[in-house]
């Protein structure tokens, strides 16, 4: 069925993401890393009980949040131009989203695990800024 001519697009437009640029960031899986291996941090330096259970639970939802700010930078905001030329950004999405879930710093308590994932967001953060360069 074709459309009546008066319906039919007469501009064509496009864009690299789904919303202003403006709205991606990935400060924001790096703030929440941060958190992750504060809380790490604190948890090996304290023997209370309690204060380990609250410690857990927030370091869980803080590195579930890293994984929902990778994956809307992954799945939103980098398009199959962005893959192209940087053919290894599949892969870093992959590492950092595995860092921040179970079995990485969800999973652990260890800073240096923390790190790793601060490390893989680093260099998806540099490409980010690149490709708003351009």
């Amino acid at each position: 069925m074709r459309l009546p001519r008066f319906l039919t697009p007469r501009t064509v437009v496009s864009a690299h993401c789904d919303l202003p640029c403006g709205v991606y960031d990935p400060a924001q899986a790096r703030i929440e890393a941060e958190s992750v291996k504060a809380i790490a941090e604190k948890y090996q330096a304290n023997t209370d009980p309690e204060f380990r259970t609250r410690a857990i639970l927030i370091k869980e939802q803080r590195a579930e949040l890293v994984k929902h700010h990778l994956w809307v930078l992954w799945t939103d905001y980098f398009k199959a131009p962005h893959f192209e030329k940087y053919p290894h950004l599949h892969q870093l999405f992959n590492e950092a989203t595995k860092l921040a879930g179970a079995a990485g710093a969800k999973g652990q308590v260890d800073p240096a695990v923390a790190d790793q994932l601060l490390g893989k967001i680093e260099e998806i953060s540099k490409i980010f800024w690149e490709t708003k360069q351009a």
